[in-house]
């Protein structure tokens, strides 16, 4: 008999979705099957050399072994306030409008912990990054599906929500450039979300770790660039996507000052900070010569268009996007069911993709590439896809 029952709050839960995957390639790995990963949206491509020599340099250091200043040393706060200013011309107040995370993740999640009661409602993107929906489930909140659709450049549409939701309505989660979709928000959208949220009195959270990839000329804003912005928002970032320090689990909250505070009394009771070394890369990152990711920007658009080139060649609808590490394509006519056609390419070809159905119910029809993968694996898999359809 199991006497060790959980919490009613995930007596529900499945197990992440990669978790899931990642057991049944392995198994498929053991029979011999060479796979190709799109589906994970982790860089493939290192941090500059410089980034780790000053990583390596600290950690020899004896004394930088001991703990660190919760929410990150007051440096990289710094560090996180003058990138803010030279990127999008954001004033941030290193001591009150900064936090430091174990990567952005953690602080998705924790705001939900920190704002929401039972009862109250969590605006979220459908389809999504699952971490906002989960996020408010375990607080006990209801959550509002605001749909992204096609026609309407996966935005969603605000003047939709009814006054019932809204009088409930705690945080609404925005995220541009966007996971899954690739889409992008104009700063007109962002202008009339903090009107709304003002309205409304809201909290905007806004997820921003793509803000850095960008193609074709484009440059993402920040949500913090609108006059009155930190009144009524906090936009997290991350130096995983940006600087290719994914693993090493380094991010940022910044904005409302009352937000960033309840985020840093909820880590103050439940994580230590990071390691002194990896904060000072992260310093290191944030302010040196950025010339670089333009460098590795353009391998991403090498990838980006052999992705799109070769789905279309497929019969799939899609659109390049401008940003992001992303393609999200419409299933070809006669296709409905994204699961079923992800494990089966799996299973028969070795190529991994997303299903969009698990970031939501609009996700349903869509499968999500990563561009996270060598460029030569990306044309073998899409190669490996055409085949495949060709005689399915």
């Amino acid at each position: 008999m199991n006497y060790i029952q959980p919490a009613e709050r995930i007596a529900g839960f499945k197990p992440y979705f990669f978790a899931t995957l990642n057991q049944k390639i392995n198994e498929l790995k053991k029979k011999g099957v060479s796979i190709i990963r799109l589906d994970m949206g982790s860089p493939d491509l290192p941090p500059t050399d410089e980034i780790i020599d000053v990583m390596v340099k600290n950690a020899r250091d004896p004394r930088q072994h001991g703990y660190s200043a919760l929410g990150g040393t007051p440096a990289f706060k710094q560090a996180c306030a003058d990138y803010y200013l030279k990127r999008f011309n954001v004033k941030l107040d290193p001591t009150k409008e900064v936090l430091a995370l174990v990567g952005s993740k953690e602080g998705v999640f924790n705001l939900s912990q920190v704002i929401l009661n039972p009862g109250d409602i969590s605006l979220v993107p459908d389809p999504c990054y699952p971490a906002y929906r989960e996020g408010g489930r375990i607080a006990g909140a209801e959550l509002y599906d605001m749909p992204l659709l096609p026609e309407n450049k996966f935005l969603p549409d605000l003047n939709t929500i009814p006054d019932a939701v809204l009088e409930k309505a705690k945080i609404l989660w925005l995220n541009y450039p966007n996971n899954p979709t690739g889409a992008i928000a104009p700063l007109s959208f962002f202008e009339k979300a903090v009107r709304f949220a003002h309205d409304h009195q809201i909290l905007i959270a806004h997820d921003a770790p793509y803000v850095d990839i960008c193609f074709d000329g484009y440059v993402a804003p920040s949500i913090l660039e609108v006059d009155g912005a930190k009144d009524v928002a906090i936009e997290f970032n991350s130096l995983s996507k940006t600087y290719n320090m994914a693993g090493w689990r380094i991010g940022m909250a910044v904005g409302n000052a009352n937000a960033v505070n309840y985020l840093s009394i909820y880590k103050s009771q439940m994580d230590s900070s990071q390691f002194n070394p990896l904060l000072a890369a992260g310093i290191f990152a944030l302010t040196s010569d950025q010339e670089w990711i333009q460098d590795r920007n353009d391998i991403y658009l090498e990838r980006r268009d052999i992705v799109v080139k070769g789905l279309k060649a497929c019969g799939f609808h899609v659109d390049s996007p401008q940003a992001a590490i992303y393609v999200w394509a419409h299933l070809p006519e006669g296709l409905t069911d994204s699961v079923e056609f992800c494990n089966r390419l799996l299973e028969e070809t070795g190529v991994s993709l997303t299903p969009g159905s698990i970031y939501g119910k609009h996700g349903e029809g869509f499968i999500r590439i990563s561009l996270g993968t060598s460029t030569a694996e990306m044309k073998t898999a899409l190669d490996r896809i055409q085949s495949w359809m060709k005689k399915a």
